[in-house]
């Protein structure tokens, strides 16, 4: 089955930094475009940051670009989002996104995690 696993979450102070990971598994994974996506209460989710699966290209939300960072690991199957200078804005629940069938409905998402960040 296709599976998405995010971990990494938990409670940071504003301006401090946090690393998160999705392992991935039951598809190819070295091919596909993978993503983040954050949602916070009351709002709708929105995309994070992005990575090509052959040159690593990457794309950023304007709310994040020069603080978070996407990188992935193809042997490990896993893709991870360094987030540095963190601010309160940043408190959301975290998605890793596949574009993949995950029990017949696309694309695949995780089960989030959440980051919280203090002031």
């Amino acid at each position: 089955q296709v599976q998405l696993v995010e971990s990494g979450g938990g409670l940071v102070q504003a301006g401090g930094s946090l690393r998160l990971s999705c392992a991935a598994s039951g598809f190819t994974f070295n091919y596909v475009v993978m993503s983040w996506y954050r949602q916070a209460p009351g709002k709708e989710r929105e995309f994070v940051a992005s990575i090509t699966g052959v040159g690593g290209g990457t794309n950023y939300a304007d709310s994040v670009k020069g603080r978070f960072t996407i990188s992935r690991d193809n042997r490990r199957n896993t893709v991870s989002l360094q987030m540095n200078s963190l601010i309160s804005e940043d408190t959301a629940v975290y998605y890793c996104k596949a574009p993949v069938l995950q029990q017949g409905r696309f694309p695949a998402w995780g089960q989030g995690t959440q980051v919280t960040v203090s002031s």
